[in-house]
């Protein structure tokens, strides 16, 4: 049954609890922005006063190169600073990232009943998890966006429990980011001065997860938010964003020919790129040397938006803080804690900047 716009407990109930999503809303037909999506209006997005990121993205290709050393130093500068960048060359094909845009449309274009049998607590997987804004039951604000959340095991898994519109390219998207991902590591972790083997790499990346977003068009952009402010808890995303744009950052500290702080800058789409993203993860293991990356995402008016992120994080039951050799030079800015508990607080708690990485902070 359709519920009132005007009743917050029923749209709730409509978008939230049976699984319909902000697009089940959305094709009833909205001429207006419902109040339970109305953000306050210091958290809304004035794309009029917005700036451009006019960072160039950073050809990966490169880094098998004599230029290596320049590369490395340009993944290290935007690491210490903004905590964003893009990449261009980085070795996962482009018709393998537009089949995956596709594939997001395919999923979330299907009937809300084929999407709600993956919501949380009654998903046939536990790998497998669909839902909408972010913790709907603490939020102020809802969140203008839907998503599916796919969580890595092994290729098996994958295969047999992601939903079949989105497994095969989700996984070929996953297995071929990861070697950038593990590249891109290994400069930032050479820039401390820090080598570590494959098994404690792969502790601080041993979680995996796809997520597709999906933004349904929005009457009122001005009013609402697609995420709210918050900085990702792993150590780096891999983010795939369709020709449309919305995604925008925080500039913490001045940076020249960059951006004031305090200004957000918005990460515009670059044809064949992928963004890049510090997480809380590596700037708690980095000592703060790194800055994970404060960001937010606007709604559009004129077409529904995708995004695809990897977010590669440890596994829960791995102990994190600063690495032991930063902490003999510097002393420590964060604690040790099981990343399970990281995860608890994160997940527990609406989007709010960066206060997830308090719980982290040295007493």
């Amino acid at each position: 049954m359709a519920p009132s716009l005007e009743d917050g407990d029923s749209l709730f109930n409509f978008v939230v609890q049976d699984g319909n999503g902000v697009k089940g809303m959305v094709d009833l037909g909205l001429s207006k922005v419902p109040q339970p999506y109305i953000q306050p209006q210091e958290e809304r997005i004035d794309k009029k006063n917005a700036s451009i990121c006019a960072q160039a993205p950073i050809d990966l290709s490169k880094l098998d190169s004599p230029n290596h050393e320049e590369v490395a130093r340009q993944i290290a500068r935007a690491s210490e600073t903004l905590g964003f960048f893009q990449v261009v060359n980085h070795g996962v094909p482009v018709e393998l990232l537009e089949s995956l845009k596709d594939a997001a449309h395919a999923f979330f274009s299907q009937s809300p009943g084929k999407k709600a049998v993956y919501r949380k607590g009654v998903s046939p997987s536990p790998l497998v998890k669909y839902g909408t804004s972010f913790v709907p039951e603490k939020e102020k604000a809802l969140e203008w966006k839907d998503y599916i959340s796919m969580v890595y095991t092994n290729d098996a898994e994958a295969l047999q429990q992601w939903p079949k519109e989105c497994n095969i390219v989700s996984l070929e998207y996953l297995r071929t980011s990861m070697k950038m991902v593990r590249k891109l590591l290994e400069v930032l972790l050479k820039n401390l001065g820090v080598t570590l083997d494959e098994p404690e790499l792969d502790a601080i990346i041993g979680f995996k997860m796809v997520n597709m977003n999906f933004y349904p068009t929005c009457p009122n952009p001005e009013l609402t938010v697609g995420v709210g402010r918050h900085s990702d808890m792993g150590a780096l995303t891999i983010l795939l964003q369709d020709g449309i744009g919305g995604l925008y950052v925080k500039v913490e500290e001045d940076i020249p020919d960059v951006g004031k702080k305090g200004e957000w800058l918005e990460i515009p789409p670059v044809p064949g790129a992928l963004v890049i993203n510090v997480g809380d993860t590596l700037q708690i293991l980095s000592n703060g040397r790194y800055k994970s990356a404060e960001h937010r995402v606007r709604t559009t008016s004129s077409k529904s938006r995708v995004s695809i992120p990897i977010f590669t994080m440890p596994k829960p039951t791995v102990k994190i803080g600063p690495l032991p050799q930063l902490v003999e030079k510097e002393g420590s800015r964060f604690r040790e804690f099981l990343f399970q508990d990281y995860m608890n607080n994160f997940f527990g708690n609406a989007h709010d900047g960066k206060k997830s990485l308090d719980f982290a902070r040295a007493i």
